[in-house]
């Protein structure tokens, strides 16, 4: 019996492959931003919060993956959106408190090294990263043969990815959620579709047959990065909270910035449910409520400020080509209202 090696563990030795190296590090590089220094391809990346222009900064951070939605990834072989996706939901979560995200790190762990499925999730998170105007700034590449089960062979091996987001934002500037007062509204922000929640309950309501074709590929659409629109909303208006509805849909997610004591009430008929939403609850005999728990139902983001600053604030997201409703208004009843 021949000596077992690394590789014939079903690890390659890719740390030492120039080619490689050379063509992840243009994609790296492209995202550079001021304070990054060095070339980002080190053990440690290091970055200057002084060139980030950031007066008196405060670092925020923030982590998150992308869930089963990697599963409809494999099943459609298509894995260049994914990347967008992670940045997203890492960046959408930073920006909530009003910091600009800096740098981003990715984790990527598999069964098997699939060159052309590392290559596309990779250039999703690089495309991911200039959206959001941020770095990437360093990140890992597991690979770990028999860890991750892989039953369906025609499909890419399992893969699961990890984000991390770090931004800053001037300690004056920190939108807390505390100044959130009775009256003030709830203005609504489309999203693109599901976004990256809710996908374990969307692979039971629908067949695979149906998730292989053009269903499947609309489920695919990534997640809208909000990142510059809502900076540029913070920069010109007094907003008091900043809520991205992810997983919990808007019943958990709102009342995480509503201050206690308060309450939000939301006119589910102020805007329109892309018809994606009402598909999946009638495939699924998903009730309403369930819907709203569950799912952003085209809302991805929702701004709390002032009724008088309502019609500006929508001003300011359309020239960003964002739609954006009043949605429902803070109230003193405790809990959030969706009818």
């Amino acid at each position: 019996m021949s000596a077992w090696t690394y590789e014939k563990a079903g690890v390659p030795h890719l740390k030492g492959d120039p080619a490689y190296n050379r063509k992840i590090a243009g994609w790296i590089r492209s995202t550079r931003v001021p304070g990054v220094c060095g070339d980002m391809l080190g053990f440690a990346s290091l970055f200057d919060l002084r060139k980030a222009g950031i007066k008196d900064p405060l670092l925020v951070a923030s982590t998150d993956g992308v869930g089963t939605k990697l599963e409809l990834a494999r099943l459609l072989g298509k894995h260049d959106t994914i990347g967008i996706d992670l940045v997203a939901m890492c960046v959408n979560d930073l920006i909530t408190s009003g910091a600009r995200p800096l740098f981003f790190l990715d984790y990527y762990a598999a069964g098997k090294f699939q060159t052309r499925v590392i290559e596309e999730v990779l250039k999703g998170i690089t495309e991911g990263c200039r959206r959001a105007g941020c770095a990437l700034a360093g990140g890992e590449t597991a690979i770990m043969p028999g860890f991750y089960s892989d039953k369906k062979k025609a499909l890419a091996a399992q893969y699961d990815v990890a984000g991390f987001s770090v931004g800053a934002v001037d300690r004056k500037k920190v939108v807390t959620g505390k100044k959130i007062k009775a009256g003030d509204i709830l203005l609504g922000i489309q999203s693109s579709g599901f976004h990256s929640n809710g996908y374990s309950l969307i692979r039971k309501i629908f067949s695979e047959k149906e998730l292989s074709g053009p269903l499947g590929r609309r489920l695919l659409t990534p997640t809208l990065i909000y990142v510059k629109p809502v900076l540029a909303l913070v920069k010109k208006i007094a907003v008091r909270g900043i809520v991205h509805i992810t997983g919990g849909g808007f019943y958990d997610n709102l009342p995480r910035v509503i201050p206690k004591g308060l309450g939000a009430r939301v006119n589910r008929d102020s805007w329109k449910v892309p018809e994606i939403f009402r598909i999946a609850q009638k495939s699924g005999g998903i009730s309403e409520r369930e819907m709203h728990k569950t799912f952003n139902m085209g809302i991805g983001m929702v701004v709390i400020l002032e009724k008088r600053h309502g019609g500006a604030a929508q001003k300011i997201l359309k020239a960003s080509k964002l739609n954006s409703w009043a949605i429902g208004k803070i109230t003193k009843e405790i809990g959030v209202t969706i009818a």
